[in-house]
């Protein structure tokens, strides 16, 4: 079996970034699968949802599936510069936009087993007030239910 790699959740911001970094450095030149989870089909139920007491009408869904589209092409361009930025760090990256089917936390653990991951890493983000005491419902999720060792990169 080739060497298992770290799931790192990724998502463009700042604390994203911190996130790889510090996973290259505990983890280099260990592979990495820098993940990027998006929504899809909202777009396509706000074009097929009718409003309340709304006649029905035919609708063009067309746009609908062009805004998934252009929403998929953006999460692959953000996973692309999380693998670009791991592998300037160190680490074998690639690069994965999926579309959840659940929680971001289900997805990166359908994604951790399916990979046998070694582990999954995440970043959290800032909070205000008490919020800043409790972990995020990502990393929470994660922390309970993960087949691997889960790595929260505090935000700095």
């Amino acid at each position: 079996m080739t060497s298992r790699p770290v799931i790192i959740g990724f998502d463009g911001t700042p604390a994203s970034e911190r996130t790889v970094r510090e996973v290259a450095a505990l983890l280099a030149p260990r592979p990495a699968m820098v993940v990027v989870v998006w929504e899809a089909g909202l777009a396509f139920e706000a074009a097929t949802t009718p409003a309340i007491e709304a006649p029905p009408v035919a609708r063009d869904i067309q746009p609908a599936f062009d805004a998934d589209q252009e929403l998929y092409d953006a999460a692959s361009r953000v996973a692309e510069r999380g693998a670009a930025l791991a592998v300037e760090a160190g680490l074998a990256a690639t690069s994965l936009a999926i579309a959840d089917d659940a929680t971001v936390a289900d997805t990166l653990i359908r994604i951790a087993r399916e990979n046998h991951a070694r582990a999954i890493a995440v970043g959290t983000h800032s909070h205000r007030g008490i919020s800043n005491l409790l972990l995020g419902s990502t990393s929470r999720d994660l922390l309970q239910h993960a087949p691997c060792p889960v790595v929260v990169v505090p935000d700095a």
